[in-house]
């Protein structure tokens, strides 16, 4: 478990001159937040139109549920509704392992957040993700703990890439089985709420971005009078979709 003397910057999760590997990472990281946020408009416009596309590009919950649902009612596969979600939900999850293994304590202090709350989320992470080892990726999104923080612990304890993958794979199986189930449940009344979504989807887009746009105006204005130790983890809570 790699250690440092250096306290991080309270805006970086590492010590030091970055070199090029914590350029990277930190790239993939900061890409994963703005490709959630740049889907925002397609979601609504999506959901009830082609869930299984919206899936693949976000592996979102409430794309997972309405495949499901759809899956139910014949207009897509059960195996299509499980399988497209699989990539958008973990193609960035390599990125948080990567960052574990750079930057350790630093990174997870980044992701769950300063102050008392995000201290004692990172105490409650690190001694679920000892106590389980690789058991705690498997089932990483039912633990009450932002995903993302296991797969940094995942990283930092030493855990291999491949083997991470692979757990992680399962492990989003896991939550997307459920969640299909859930829709497939719901069947016909799902899938008429998410074609009722999408056919006022261009407006509800628009009010989405407009929304967005004053939340994050209101919160610079707020973290820029609180100063750097206030600044939030988009990426956690762009997780919490999931």
């Amino acid at each position: 478990m790699p250690t440092t003397g250096e306290r991080p910057r309270p805006d970086l999760p590492w010590t030091g001159r970055p070199g090029r590997a914590d350029l990277i990472c930190w790239a993939g990281i900061a890409l994963s937040g703005l490709y959630a946020l740049a889907l925002i408009p397609l979601r609504p416009v999506l959901i009830g139109r082609n869930p299984v596309l919206l899936e693949l590009l976000t592996g979102s919950m409430t794309s997972i549920v309405t495949a499901g649902a759809f899956a139910r009612v014949g207009e897509v596969s059960l195996f299509l509704a499980v399988a497209a979600a699989v990539p958008g939900m973990i193609v960035f999850d390599p990125f948080f392992w990567w960052a574990g293994r750079l930057w350790g304590r630093g990174m997870l202090t980044l992701v769950a957040g300063r102050g008392g709350r995000g201290g004692r989320t990172i105490a409650r992470a690190e001694r679920l993700g000892h106590r389980l080892g690789w058991v705690g990726v498997v089932i990483a999104y039912y633990l009450p703990v932002p995903a993302a923080l296991l797969f940094v612990i995942a990283g930092w304890t030493g855990m291999r890439l491949v083997t991470f993958v692979l757990l992680d794979t399962v492990a989003a199986l896991l939550w997307i089985g459920m969640l299909v189930g859930l829709g497939y449940y719901l069947g016909q009344d799902a899938v008429d709420v998410a074609k009722a979504i999408s056919h006022y989807g261009t407006w509800a887009s628009i009010a989405l971005v407009v929304g967005l746009l004053v939340v994050r105006g209101v919160r610079g204005r707020r973290d820029a009078g609180a100063g750097p130790a206030a600044e939030p983890a988009d990426r956690a809570e762009v997780a919490a979709d999931r």
